[in-house]
């Protein structure tokens, strides 16, 4: 009798035990997809930070910034590093453009001084030039003026062109979930590959 109560204890026990193994295994399953899940949210917001909604219009916003006032376009892209580049030359074009201008003015005066019987002053660097070598001077910084604003245009043209090709390539989706690679088959009669590519978008 007594052996027979001592084994329904051990029964017993062994139950018992098993009941709280299964529930502390439940329990930790539990908290393990808990854990899991939370990171799947936290990887999923993470990747729909970095992909942008798409703006239709945002390029020519971009170059209309830009046309009002030069590097204000890349300042809406987020280009801001751009900004120095595009002052520093828009001011060299305008620089050589004042620097040609001056010396085109001064020479002009100066022939057109001798032309009126003014004598020359002997203190001018330009008083030793001839007729012929001021109007061949005259000449070149009017040509070098000219292309100077036509640089400097097209550098003005040139940022707003940039400001809108750097907004239209923001609006690529350029996330893994897209993929282009290359991917060989095997043929299933004759056992010879095929070679090709994939495009994969994954949902």
């Amino acid at each position: 009798m007594k052996i027979k109560s001592i084994y329904i204890v051990l029964f017993l026990c062994c139950f018992v035990h098993n009941i709280f193994a299964q529930e502390e295994d439940n329990n930790e399953n539990e908290e393990l997809k808990v854990v899991t899940e939370e990171v799947a949210v936290k990887k999923k917001r993470k990747r729909n930070k970095k992909i942008k909604p798409y703006e239709p219009l945002a390029p020519a916003r971009a170059a209309f910034y830009s046309a009002v006032l030069p590097g204000l376009g890349q300042a809406y892209t987020g280009k801001y590093w751009k900004i120095p580049i595009v002052y520093g030359a828009l001011g060299a074009g305008i620089y050589f453009y004042t620097f040609n201008n001056d010396q085109y003015t001064e020479a002009r005066d100066f022939y057109k001084g001798r032309l009126a019987g003014i004598p020359d002053d002997p203190s001018n660097r330009l008083s030793v030039l001839t007729d012929e070598q001021l109007i061949d001077r005259q000449r070149r910084f009017r040509r070098d003026q000219e292309l100077s604003i036509l640089i400097t245009a097209g550098l003005y043209v040139l940022n707003i062109i940039d400001a809108n090709v750097t907004a239209h390539l923001q609006q690529f989706n350029v996330s893994k979930d897209l993929t282009f690679q290359p991917k060989i088959n095997i043929n299933e009669f004759d056992y010879t590959p095929s070679y090709g590519m994939s495009l994969n978008y994954s949902f």
